[in-house]
């Protein structure tokens, strides 16, 4: 009982540290209980079951409380989701069970750090993709203890994170085994040290951060139109007449730029016939009302076509020797009337991707998560699309799901965006953890690459976020408006946009070391 009660104890605290409505704090000792369970469990006869089903439990417990928002979009998808990533948790503790008997302490904690480390690197780079959980994401909501972030990215935080549960872990084991209380005292005062310099840290650097004098005034729709019941049965004239209604009350001859929500325009408009579109038919007539202003938008578009050699991995089949690729895309509409586009990269899985699909589809048929009818494999790009102004001011369209990719953003400050703009759509979730979980973790990568960020959310919330990641203004969920403001341009590229996930490449190679280093070591006499 006691063992169950320890691995509950790990999910609890996990969970009640995570944003938003959660303490950080209780990250630095929350896997404690689970780490000692297993130092109790390691030599035991038959203990690999027990401790596999332990762990679980665990994982189990941190992702429902957690993630169990994915349920309004998808039942399917929220149990595929937390199950499966709990699983993925626990393999990790289960080997790192089967391997510390081999290793010696501080081995098995340094394969063990690097090994979780190399797990959530794995979940930005795989086809099952879901980093929501990655340690790190869990300061998002107290950015004045990590503005360091600027050069260690979030796998600092899971380090940060990793280190102080490993101290504490080791004081436990020691006062159990010597019973003096020095040992404790000691540790806490490492224990304080090791969490508050870094916050420290983190302050002066927030204290001494200069905001950049050079601006742009943004103008930020949100329509707040329900994708469950508007959304796809709302035609794109009915969208540019709301939106024209929209601009009409907040835009003035001094606005840089609109920004619209991801997909505002629905009705699937054909790639090639985009020029004539209503979507680029409102953004010119804006343009002539206000001809200093610059307009970037989402639209769903598609391009059917019969040629089989054009077919690839994210193509759609309708019938033999008829495709189609599907896009869900961002679009930039210049004064000059000259125009970009971009094909959202980072696909949330299920919805827009069906990964390992030779391996899948016999099994799980054609099921996906059907999210309001938007179910189609999406094309991407490979370039980081930046839109530039005749002035040569960057802004970096970022789709919904591509801002929980810290890495992947750093690609669009290596190509000179000044500002970042993230359009999505958080209203699959309802009013729940979820749609402010991806608000605040929007914070992480303005502090990452010290951009300013224009959020337009469909139903909210739609920010200006400053570089130092502070949110500055904000429009409530189910709230219809426009959010106008000034967004700082600060053209610096950060040591993290600059070398990206290091600590992460770092820890996977110490990973394998390690891993081989207790393969090829003879187990050890119990």
């Amino acid at each position: 009982m006691k063992k169950l009660l320890f691995a509950a104890l790990t999910g609890i605290l996990l969970s009640i540290a995570w944003p938003t409505y959660g303490f950080p704090l209780f990250l630095f000792f929350a896997f404690v209980p689970l780490l000692l369970t297993e130092y109790h469990m390691r030599h035991k006869p038959k203990s690999k079951r027990r401790f596999f089903g332990l762990a679980y439990l665990a994982f189990f417990i941190w992702n429902i409380i957690t993630t169990w928002w994915i349920y309004n979009s998808s039942g399917f998808g929220m149990w595929f989701a937390v199950c499966v990533n709990s699983l993925l948790m626990t393999l990790v503790f289960f080997i790192y069970h089967i391997l510390a008997k081999r290793l010696t302490f501080g081995l098995s904690m340094l394969f063990l750090v690097t090994f979780w480390i190399s797990f959530e690197y794995l979940h930005l780079n795989w086809d099952f993709s879901f980093p929501w959980l990655n340690l790190g994401n869990g300061f998002a909501t107290f950015t004045s203890w990590i503005q360091w972030y600027e050069y260690t990215g979030t796998f600092g935080g899971t380090l940060w994170v990793w280190l102080v549960n490993i101290l504490i872990f080791k004081a436990i084991l020691l006062y159990q085994e010597h019973k003096d209380k020095v040992i404790l005292y000691r540790a806490g005062v490492k224990s304080l040290l090791l969490i508050s310099i870094p916050i420290i840290i983190s302050i002066i650097i927030l204290n001494t951060y200069t905001q950049p004098e050079k601006t742009v005034a943004v103008a930020i729709l949100q329509p707040n139109i329900d994708p469950y019941t508007e959304k796809y049965n709302t035609n794109d004239k009915a969208i540019s007449k709301l939106l024209d209604s929209l601009i009409l009350s907040k835009i003035t001859a001094n606005t840089d730029f609109i920004i619209a929500p991801e997909t505002v325009f629905a009705d699937n408009t054909p790639l090639k016939r985009f020029p004539v579109s209503i979507a680029n038919r409102t953004a010119r007539n804006i343009i002539q009302q206000y001809p200093k202003v610059h307009f970037l938008s989402g639209i769903s578009m598609y391009d059917r076509f019969s040629d089989p050699s054009r077919v690839h991995k994210q193509t759609n089949y309708i019938r033999p020797n008829d495709f189609y690729d599907d896009y869900n895309s961002a679009f930039f509409v210049r004064p000059n009337n000259s125009t970009e586009l971009y094909h959202k990269t980072k696909l949330v899985v299920g919805v827009e991707n069906f990964p390992y699909q030779n391996v899948l589809k016999p099994i799980l048929g054609d099921v996906m998560l059907d999210l309001g009818g938007t179910v189609a494999k999406k094309t991407t790009q490979e370039d980081r699309e930046v839109f530039f102004t005749k002035d040569s001011i960057g802004v970096a369209p970022i789709i919904c799901y591509e801002s929980i990719y810290g890495e992947f953003v750093t690609g669009y400050t290596r190509n000179k965006a000044d500002f970042f703009a993230i359009i999505t759509n958080d209203a699959w979730w309802g009013n729940t953890e979820g749609h402010r979980q991806h608000l605040n973790y929007a914070r992480l990568r303005a502090i990452e690459n010290r951009k300013s960020i224009a959020r337009s959310a469909n139903t909210g919330i739609s920010a200006i976020i400053d570089p130092t990641g502070k949110i500055l203004d904000t429009l409530p969920y189910e709230s219809r408006g426009v959010l106008s403001g000034k967004i700082a341009l600060d053209t610096q590229v950060t040591f993290y946009a600059m070398s990206g996930n290091y600590i992460a490449r770092i820890s996977s190679f110490l990973a394998v070391l390690t891993l081989l280093f207790a393969i090829g070591k003879r187990r050890k006499k119990v």
